[in-house]
């Protein structure tokens, strides 16, 4: 019964959801009235929430995530650099971890004007379509880059990069300059840096501030984002 359950939840990708019942039973591939009793477990469980005839995560699976301490240590640390990161642009930013060929959004700060991004705490996108997840890609070694570009390259928009070649130079610019840069590849109108944020020699996340592109400007953006990773990493690298 795990599996099964485990089958339904793994149907919310980024791109994915809210589903019915049938459209659950055809992509987990079991019987429409199994998925009923587990869908209904699991919204019992807080691990989905059921809006009509509709099914999303629920957030119990993030208060169960942010448990993790690796994690939820990155996260604190990270707080105080994200804070200044924001105040200083008074615009959206992100701290993200890669999993797989995703980033993982652990924390976003915004003001009253929120954008309409795809990115949400707890939430994933690929690590191709984001700032956040270009910073990451560019300094997670050959072999996740050689695996990245070897597949179908996915499209939230029509900005996002699904030209292997075109993708492999946008990383190794970004392995030169230590910035990412993104532009409605993720979501249409807005635009974002990102830096990446290290521990010793890994790569183990990144941040970002993503704004409207009528207000991007990346001369005055990106030593504020380059600022705050930097001294996240040089903070991660002494507990190291």
């Amino acid at each position: 019964m795990l599996e099964k359950a485990a089958l339904i939840l793994e149907c919310f990708t980024p791109g994915g959801g809210p589903y019915r019942l049938s459209e659950l039973s055809e992509q987990t591939g079991l019987p429409k009235p199994t998925v009923h009793r587990l869908a209904a477990d699991l919204v019992g469980l807080g691990w989905l929430e059921r809006s009509g005839p509709q099914y999303r995560l629920g957030a119990k699976l993030f208060e169960l995530g942010s448990l993790v301490p690796r994690r939820r240590d990155l996260r604190e640390t990270a707080r105080p650099f994200l804070q200044d990161l924001f105040e200083a642009t008074r615009e959206t930013v992100h701290l993200g971890v890669r999993e797989g060929v995703e980033v993982i959004y652990l924390e976003r700060i915004h003001g009253h004007e929120a954008l309409q991004l795809p990115s949400h705490i707890g939430g994933s996108l690929p690590l191709s379509c984001t700032g956040v997840g270009k910073a990451l890609l560019a300094f997670s070694g050959t072999a996740l880059t050689d695996e990245v570009l070897s597949g179908p390259l996915p499209s939230l928009t029509p900005h996002s990069i699904t030209d292997p070649a075109r993708l492999r130079t946008a990383l190794e610019k970004i392995q030169v300059s230590g910035l990412a840069y993104e532009e409605q590849e993720a979501a249409l109108g807005v635009s974002c840096i990102a830096a990446p944020v290290f521990a010793g020699d890994a790569t183990v996340a990144a941040l970002s501030v993503a704004v409207p592109c009528s207000r991007f400007r990346p001369a005055q953006l990106a030593p504020a984002v380059r600022t705050a990773a930097l001294g996240l990493s040089r903070v991660l690298r002494g507990a190291g």
